[in-house]
């Protein structure tokens, strides 16, 4: 069962709650926190990007920089530097936003969407899981697999990711889903997702999970985007690797291999950062004032704050 873990106060009157389930992990991969249901399989959604990440490289897939790296695990925003950079991958290996097997879609970002709405419309470039649609496209390349089905489970690319993820998470084979850019996703846990975050932070330096976490720690906005929450709690937090999930996923790890997973059940994303931040103090991070404004989110009664969003006091 999952447990009340945040709340909207309005004008002092609990408004709304927010069930889910949380774990937290010690360095050396104990759980000091388990809320709710941690042991069950959950969809991960974008929280596997950096597990995917690791199949391309495993399989031949080089990025030429860090941010081309970064933008292969990235639930980017759609702005222009993000397709910018997908659209330099795709180039390089002479593919076009057509090959892009993922839906199009408008940016995210407000100021990028408005612009596209305007302009040219609806891409696959903008949609937030296209750097990693690239990133597959040039793996297919460089291993000689078809470019076209590569979203199809019997892929030769997607056994290797299903094999990835299985040997990172050590999740037995379950039945899979299919995630909302089209690819088959694999179930994990939450006690496993964490752990399979603390093995990229606690990797030696030049390995592929390694670099993959520190690509997205020296990029959090590729990752995401202007207020995106992984951007927001890296660059608060000085050595934090993690990456959202839509539906109310978010995972993390420390470089000393303290992680984190949960799951929102409602899958509302006013309920991540009051968690994320609840999470990072129960880890035992130095605080700042930085984490205090992100901690508590402001509910407005016209343009006058009369409430809060936050973690419940004492859930963790």
């Amino acid at each position: 069962m999952s447990v009340e873990l945040v709340e909207v106060v309005r004008s002092g009157f609990r408004e709304c709650v927010h069930r889910g389930s949380v774990v937290v992990l010690d360095a050396d991969g104990t759980a000091t926190v388990e809320l709710g249901e941690v042991h069950g399989p959950i969809f991960p959604r974008s929280t596997n990007k950096p597990m995917q990440a690791l199949t391309l490289l495993r399989n031949g897939f080089e990025p030429v920089d860090d941010d081309e790296l970064a933008v292969t695990t990235a639930s980017h925003f759609g702005e222009p530097d993000h397709v910018a950079l997908v659209t330099r991958l795709l180039e390089r290996f002479g593919h076009t936003p057509d090959d892009l097997a993922c839906p199009p879609d408008l940016p995210f970002e407000e100021n990028a969407r408005a612009a596209a709405i305007t302009g040219a419309g609806r891409s696959p470039l903008y949609m937030n899981c296209s750097g990693k649609h690239a990133a597959m496209l040039a793996t297919c390349a460089i291993n000689g697999w078809p470019r076209t089905g590569y979203l199809d489970l019997e892929h030769p690319l997607q056994q290797a990711v299903l094999a990835t993820i299985a040997d990172v998470t050590g999740e037995p084979e379950t039945d899979l889903g299919i995630d909302g850019c089209g690819l088959p996703i694999v179930p994990v846990s939450l006690i496993n997702l964490a752990r399979a975050f603390a093995t990229f932070t606690t990797a030696e330096p030049g390995t592929d999970e390694r670099r993959i976490a520190d690509a997205v720690r020296s990029n959090p906005r590729v990752i995401s985007g202007t207020n995106g929450p992984d951007l927001l709690a890296m660059s608060a937090t000085p050595g934090l690797f993690c990456k959202i999930g839509a539906d109310g996923v978010h995972a993390g790890a420390l470089p000393d291999g303290r992680a984190f997973a949960y799951k929102i059940d409602d899958g509302h994303d006013r309920a991540r950062m009051p968690l994320t931040l609840a999470i990072l103090r129960e880890l035992g991070i130095e605080w700042t004032d930085e984490h205090t404004d992100l901690a508590a989110t402001a509910v407005l009664g016209g343009d006058a704050r009369v409430g809060v969003i936050r973690a419940i006091p004492g859930v963790l």
